[in-house]
């Protein structure tokens, strides 16, 4: 009620809402976080509180949800009232997309991120199940991705990081035996801080993976402890029950915990922009330059797509390859040495 109290306005339109009330015309509204049918909102609220989403893993579900929402508080236009979250979803097409996409462009793998739950979220909207929503395409399909500033994903370790990682953390502390775990086990984060005495049986160590856990089917992954991993176990006091790496109240860490521990491990080591997925890529590198097969790097690793550890593979060999071959660049090129004599190593 807007008219002012104690006037004859008032009166009237106090009376007039008694009689709609009465007569149950008076319509409650619909709070405003609630979303308006068929649009970006209401979309975004049909497929978080689907049972395929439920089914994703939880941190999914957390950035995904976080994502969305980001999106749906954006204007349409820098001086717009419209929020993306109120577009109609017939208005939200290709266009759209690529325009809440270059608002992240700064940071291109935020932006393919956006990108990429777009996409999923209309891929479940044209599920034959879904065909009552109403939508007809994917608008996020045709929108191309940026290129990552960081090409080739994280950092590999190499082997001077790796010595000055162990020179600062002796074996013995948490952080020799974080780093062991994650050299000779080649887990991801979300899998290192699960692992522990429970999943030992005869030396082997066996996981499920998080990462394809939900997938038709999950592979597990199962290893032995080698002996380099078992004397750091051996020589570090582990006060956890059930997982080797815990906080310091004796609790298991969480993947992100466990990231901002290991980042600050490397800190003290006078490391920085490396993280623990570096290590894992270090192992998987070592593996294939010593040898390994694609199966092997595929059964340790516990991939699925055996591009993965081709990438791995080729390169190693690509380096033997080039070894081998030296010889052939010079002179005597049927003497397999590039040892100079040393009164000639300093000629052009």
């Amino acid at each position: 009620m807007r008219e002012r109290l104690g006037t004859e306005e008032f009166d009237q339109r106090y009376h007039e809402l008694m009689r709609q009330h009465a007569t149950r015309a008076l319509k409650r509204k619909p709070p405003r976080s609630a979303a308006t049918p068929n649009t970006l909102r209401w979309l975004g609220a049909q497929y978080t509180t689907s049972a395929e989403f439920g089914q994703l893993d939880a941190r999914t579900r957390h950035v995904t949800k976080l994502i969305l929402e980001s999106i749906y508080l954006e204007p349409i236009a820098p001086d717009a009232k419209e929020a993306f979250g109120d577009c109609p979803l017939a208005k939200f097409g290709a266009r759209a997309v690529g325009i809440v996409h270059d608002r992240k462009k700064a940071t291109p793998e935020a932006a393919n991120n956006r990108l990429k739950r777009l996409r999923a979220m209309f891929a479940w909207a044209l599920l034959p199940t879904n065909v009552a929503l109403g939508v007809r395409a994917n608008p996020a399909r045709d929108v191309p991705k940026l290129k990552p500033k960081r090409k080739g994903g994280f950092p590999v370790w190499k082997a001077e990081d790796l010595d000055k990682f162990e020179a600062r953390h002796p074996i013995g502390s948490k952080a020799r035996l974080a780093l062991a775990l994650l050299m000779f086990t080649g887990a991801r984060r979300s899998d290192v801080v699960r692992l522990g005495k429970p999943m030992v049986r005869d030396g082997i160590l066996t996981w499920l993976p998080r990462n394809g856990r939900n997938s038709e089917d999950p592979v597990e992954v199962s290893i032995p402890i080698i002996p380099d991993l078992r004397a750091i176990l051996e020589a570090t006091p582990v006060f956890g029950t059930t997982t080797w790496l815990v906080t310091q109240y004796g609790r298991a860490f969480t993947a992100e915990g466990f990231g901002n521990k290991m980042a600050d491990w490397c800190k003290e080591a006078g490391l920085f922009g490396l993280n623990s997925h570096g290590v894992r890529k270090a192992a998987a590198t070592r593996m294939a330059e010593r040898g390994a097969s694609t199966k092997q790097l595929m059964a340790w690793f516990g991939w699925l797509d055996i591009k993965q550890a081709e990438r791995y593979t080729r390169d190693a060999e690509r380096k033997r390859l080039a070894r081998d071959g030296a010889h052939l660049l010079g002179t005597n090129y049927d003497e397999k040495s590039l040892t100079l004599e040393p009164k000639r190593l300093g000629e052009g």
